[in-house]
């Protein structure tokens, strides 16, 4: 399994690279560059006109992958990781949608809020009726930490479910608001999932995760500071999928807590600031949300902001790990 592990990641990892060094220049002719939000750090807006849509370039880099080191998963009859691909994929649609509207626009702002909600809820509601039905998912609910289930009644199980998803898609948007901040949370998350399919024997579901890992690691030669390329909705959108469908493809969705909580944080603190505006008619709690952009006003720099924010993703894989690591299969 080990090797199956190891050749994803380089797999992906060197395609990633090699697609990044044709993709980034043809957004870069096809002139589809990022418009800045006015309403954020003046800095950013020399940023304007970087080229979007970079995701792209790992979510290729991953397919490569899957029909490569996971070709003997799919010969075996296991396609647990080409399930995993093709929710990310659709929601990597619903992203590459929206940036192609900014791109139309030329403003940023694309689908909206109520739009994307029902495209990425009935995506989520098909995955986990798809999970369910291939036996990978129960309505039993485990809870890290403490080594217990709990049964739920399963249409509960799925409205939770699915909102989990949801939510939790859109805490890694809110992240990717930095060179490389995205990305580099979610390299720790991914070798996480990585290190429980080993040592519970998931081989297909490792083998994504390694391929993603892998993948963002060949992202970031292009998308740390100062960036090449950004991921846009069709990375951020394709990376919160894959994030969440290997959490329910192992069936441990609640490690998404602790996992995730850079995420978490991210958008809490957007949810906290515009509560706290509304209620005190302008007073704000942090300089500016989310709050790596707080921290950014506080005179951090990007990468100080990717550095920090990394680690703390890191320490909490480690956890996040251990929280889980006593359940018997």
């Amino acid at each position: 399994m080990i090797s199956n592990l190891i050749s994803a990641f380089l797999i992906s990892l060197a395609a990633s690279v090699i697609l990044g060094l044709i993709i980034v220049p043809a957004l870069r002719r096809a002139k589809a560059g990022q418009s800045i939000k006015e309403d954020g750090p003046v800095w950013h807006m020399s940023k304007q006109g970087t080229p979007t849509m970079g995701g792209i370039i790992f979510i290729l880099g991953i397919t490569v992958a899957m029909f490569t080191a996971g070709l003997g998963e799919i010969m075996n009859g296991n396609y647990t990781h080409l399930f995993i691909l093709a929710f990310g994929m659709i929601y990597g649609a619903i992203g590459f949608f929206d940036d192609y509207q900014k791109l139309k626009k030329k403003q940023n702002t694309g689908l909206s809020a109520g739009q994307k909600f029902i495209l990425q809820l009935v995506a989520a509601i098909a995955f986990i009726f798809l999970m369910r039905l291939t036996g990978h998912l129960t309505p039993n609910l485990y809870i890290p930490f403490f080594n217990v289930e709990i049964v739920m009644n399963e249409v509960v199980y799925f409205i939770l479910a699915a909102f989990i998803i949801v939510g939790c898609v859109n805490a890694v948007n809110i992240t990717d608001g930095i060179d490389g901040l995205a990305t580099g949370v979610s390299i720790p998350v991914a070798l996480c999932y990585v290190a429980i399919s080993f040592s519970w024997g998931y081989v297909s579901q490792g083998i994504f995760a390694a391929a993603l890992a892998g993948g963002l690691v060949g992202f970031l030669v292009f998308n740390f500071h100062p960036a090449k390329v950004f991921m846009g909705d069709t990375g951020s959108l394709f990376l919160g999928g894959v994030i969440c469908a290997l959490a329910f493809a192992l069936n441990i969705p609640l490690i998404l807590v602790p996992l995730g909580i850079v995420y978490i944080i991210e958008t809490l603190s957007d949810v906290i600031q515009v509560a706290y505006f509304k209620l005190t008619h302008g007073k704000r709690i942090f300089k500016m949300a989310p709050i790596h952009h707080h921290f950014e006003m506080c005179g951090w720099s990007e990468k100080k902001v990717f550095a920090v924010f990394t680690a703390v993703s890191a320490v909490f894989a480690v956890i996040s790990y251990f929280s889980v690591s006593l359940r018997i299969h």
